[in-house]
């Protein structure tokens, strides 16, 4: 079952309080303070486990709690801190403070970390409270409590190419004929009702991730069928694959219904690269010419899912595209060497 959306209530462990003590050994008269402060309590981590796809533990189970911390003891021995409470969760997991909307932060690559909530600091005991002044103090502090916050998980999948079309469009088909991924295929609509994803290998050990996300109808973006449901799952695509059918009554037509309904969930979907892939060639007549105006490619296929025709070149083309919108965003991240460097003037 895939679930991409889970609100849990996290609490991070209480600290230890600190202990009120008296050094009491043989030969050591008025040993002076001896109690020592409690432990830190344990916070609540979220850990990227790329070996998780889905956010389904998280449906069945609300209250996550970091264990608490020991007290301090007297002879000057500190509270033990409390165990943290590490949760793995799917690369590409966004997470949000549902009281305030404000969000956290997300975790993109394995083994990224990310604290929600944070233990309790531990009591001080009376040994903190010694001064030349006050020898014997009996004052110690409690643990504090734990932080408390209700967030919201989601996950966006992380993928090089996105797949994007109206219900039978031949997506899942593609997908399953270039990867080892077993989606749902039918000769019905919306066949496809969660997001899959699969690996595309290619020659020289090459490959690059593909997203197949459930067909795109006209209102998607303002909660139409299944597109605004899983729409972000393309937002982190390195580039898109528009899919329209050779038998559609109107390519044109649902070319531009699939480009407006991206810029109407998010002005930065229409900004993703994309390329234009006219499926089911093997149902265009001989003589039949399909073609769709669009300037904003950066190129136009025709394939067949069924006979494989023109398979290997449009998986050529979307890896040779995916290292360009790689080297970009490199480029784009790299610091300028210029950059805060001192201006000389003669």
């Amino acid at each position: 079952m895939f679930v991409d959306v889970a609100r849990i209530h996290v609490t991070g462990g209480a600290g230890g309080a600190g202990a009120v003590a008296f050094r009491r050994e043989r030969g050591v008269p008025r040993g002076g303070p001896s109690g020592a402060r409690g432990g830190d309590g344990g916070d609540v981590v979220l850990v990227a486990d790329g070996r998780l796809d889905t956010l389904l533990d998280y449906s069945y189970r609300e209250h996550y709690r970091a264990r608490r911390a020991s007290h301090g003891e007297g002879g000057n021995r500190v509270g033990a801190s409390g165990e943290d409470l590490r949760l793995p969760v799917p690369l590409g997991t966004l997470v949000r403070d549902v009281e305030t909307g404000g969000r956290i932060g997300e975790l993109l690559d394995e083994g990224d970390e990310l604290v929600v909530a944070r233990g309790g600091r531990g009591g001080r005991g009376n040994a903190s409270f010694a001064s030349p002044t006050h020898q014997a103090p009996r004052e110690w502090e409690p643990g504090e409590w734990g932080e408390e916050r209700h967030i919201e998980l989601e996950l966006k999948l992380i993928a090089d190419v996105g797949l994007v079309g109206e219900p039978n469009a031949g997506k899942s088909t593609l997908l399953a004929r270039v990867t080892a991924a077993r989606p749902r295929v039918a000769d019905y609509p919306f066949t496809t009702l969660t997001p899959n994803l699969g690996v595309v290998g290619l020659s020289d050990s090459r490959s690059f991730v593909m997203a197949d996300i459930p067909g795109i109808i006209e209102g998607a973006h303002e909660g139409r069928g299944l597109g605004t449901q899983f729409l972000r799952h393309i937002e982190r695509t390195r580039t898109l694959a528009l899919l329209v059918s050779v038998d559609d009554a109107d390519p044109q037509a649902t070319y531009d219904l699939l480009r407006e309904e991206l810029r109407g969930h998010d002005a930065a979907l229409a900004g993703i690269s994309h390329c234009v892939l006219l499926t089911k060639s093997d149902l265009r007549p001989p003589d039949a010419d399909v073609a769709v105006d669009a300037p904003e490619s950066w190129g136009q296929f025709e394939i067949s899912s069924v006979t494989g025709a023109g398979i290997a070149k449009v998986l050529e083309s979307l890896w040779a595209r995916v290292q360009i919108e790689k080297k970009a965003l490199r480029e784009a991240e790299e610091p300028d060497p210029l950059e805060g460097a001192a201006t000389w003037r003669p």
